[in-house]
């Protein structure tokens, strides 16, 4: 596995906030106040938040961005051709099932860390694949620093291509399973965002991501257009690992499958030591 660790890493503080799935469709409590930290969060966030992506998503990058998701998209494309990176066939289907979807994240994301133009984060994304959302994110967001975690060695070489003919240099590659990235004393705890999509429930992403996640950091799951259940089965294992679940933003997605939900937790603590659990326990036995 070759590890690529940031020179340096964001701190940012927080409001304490536990909630329970069972809340959110009452209301979203205030929060409570606490002299360890002080306010990070947007103060009139609400568990569920309708976030507005009438507008395209795509046509509001400025056009070196704009230029870049073009040569993201024609690439993954030419390479889909010899290895199997995603389903869609046309450049038109790619646009809107996967470039608008992940860009349909960020809002949510601004809202709940409540960031500034142009503020540095760091962001790693879990199972990026063939770049998604991650990459996607990198070249919206230029000030932040982005992760992109991939097992499979040919789709790491599929992202190193990419990042070479994008330009991006907010970009790190790291070949490795989040099982083995999560006790490793560069990425455990390091992140301010943890994120995946499309890569398995909420239980078992929440093992993969949370360890990585800084006390304070976000954790954020994209998932389909009525995750409830699943978030609910997730709540003592978010628990379990650190977390409580802060947020559940529906998204208007650009896709033909419609709206989509960007499930928001918060690393209120530090994830105990023996979490992770070895490669392929927390898929065989989610907690």
């Amino acid at each position: 596995m070759h590890c690529y660790p940031w020179k340096s890493v964001i701190r940012r503080p927080c409001v304490s906030r536990v909630l329970s799935l069972r809340h959110f469709t009452k209301h979203f409590p205030g929060a409570k106040s606490n002299t360890f930290f002080r306010t990070r969060f947007h103060s009139n966030t609400h568990a569920d938040v309708s976030v507005s992506t009438t507008t395209s998503c795509f046509k509001s990058l400025g056009s070196t961005q704009q230029n870049q998701i073009q040569l993201y998209v024609d690439t993954l494309l030419r390479w889909n051709q010899k290895m199997n990176l995603t389903a869609t066939k046309e450049a038109d289907e790619v646009m809107e099932r996967h470039i608008e979807d992940s860009l349909a994240i960020l809002p949510p994301i601004k809202t709940c860390y409540n960031l500034q133009s142009n503020e540095q984060i760091s962001l790693i994304d879990v199972g990026s694949g063939a770049g998604l959302p991650g990459l996607v994110l990198a070249i919206a967001c230029p000030d932040w620093r982005v992760t992109l975690l991939e097992s499979i060695n040919k789709r790491c070489v599929f992202l190193e291509h990419v990042v070479a003919v994008t330009g991006l240099t907010n970009v790190k590659i790291v070949r490795g399973r989040a099982e083995s990235c999560g006790h490793d004393v560069m990425y455990r705890e390091k992140f301010d965002v943890a994120i995946a999509r499309a890569v398995a429930e909420m239980r078992v992403l929440a093992e993969y991501c949370l360890p990585l996640v800084r006390i304070g950091g976000l954790f954020v799951a994209a998932k389909g257009h009525d995750p409830k259940e699943e978030v609910e089965n997730a709540e003592n294992a978010v628990r379990m690992l650190g977390g409580s679940i802060l947020q559940i933003s529906p998204v208007d997605s650009h896709s033909p499958y419609g709206q989509r939900t960007t499930v928001i937790c918060r690393k209120d603590h530090s994830t105990p030591q023996k979490y992770p659990r070895e490669a392929g326990t927390p898929s065989k036995l989610p907690l």
